[in-house]
């Protein structure tokens, strides 16, 4: 998913891997997975990016990944399998209709943009979507926005593990996983990027959307019997 489509990785894992164990173990996993992996292209997008642009929403991140961090640990994991159900249809949505913000970003919209992406990156690795559609409101191109994300992503990360090693979340099954999943998941965004070239735009978008739906929506607790 994250070579076809640039983006989705959280998405389709944290839901499903969070049915599987919890929520906890699948935040832990994919942060270790995502932070080592994806630090190669942060840094080589690092001269494409803005910093003006970058920094700011970095800083309400890191104000927001503790709060997040702290809601997983002590919120009910049924409970939070329903959020991140919850919030990955709601992520579909904007997806679709192609939602973004417009115009010239105040501080207020972009402490409050990067917190909730902290936030959100704190208790389920889901910190990409929101900053996703407010850099896309603005006037960087299709490199600069995706060299963007990347650095942004890559320094909520660094901030995210930070939290999570003090808080003790990453435990010896989540570096176990991690490695065991690590290989399958670097040689498949290969793979996702190698077919991206030949397919049109519209279709991987359909494509990913309908395996994000069906990945949200498999993973509610209500199906836990059929599993």
């Amino acid at each position: 998913m994250r070579g076809f489509s640039g983006f989705g990785s959280a998405l389709i894992y944290i839901p499903l891997i969070a049915a599987i164990y919890d929520p906890r173990l699948a935040a832990a996993t994919l942060l270790l997975i995502d932070l080592f992996s994806g630090a190669p292209f942060a840094v080589q997008a690092l001269p494409q990016s803005t910093r003006r642009e970058v920094l700011p929403l970095t800083i309400a991140a890191v104000v927001g990944v503790p709060f997040g961090a702290i809601a997983l640990l002590l919120v009910n994991s049924v409970y939070l399998r329903w959020g991140i159900a919850g919030f990955v249809l709601s992520v579909l949505v904007i997806l679709r209709a192609g939602w973004r913000y417009e115009g010239r970003p105040r501080w207020q919209v972009t402490a409050a943009v990067g917190f909730l992406s902290g936030f959100c990156g704190g208790a389920f690795q889901m910190e990409g979507p929101l900053v996703a559609a407010f850099f896309l409101g603005g006037a960087n191109n299709a490199s600069g926005v995706r060299a963007n994300l990347m650095v942004f992503i890559l320094l909520n990360g660094i901030a995210v593990f930070v939290v999570y090693f003090v808080l003790g979340l990453l435990t010896f099954d989540a570096w176990a996983l991690a490695i065991l999943l690590g290989l399958p998941f670097v040689l498949s965004m290969a793979l996702g990027a190698r077919l991206f070239r030949g397919a049109r735009e519209e279709t991987y978008r359909r494509i990913a959307i309908l395996i994000v739906a069906a990945t949200a929506i498999v993973s509610l607790p209500i199906f836990d019997g059929l599993r």
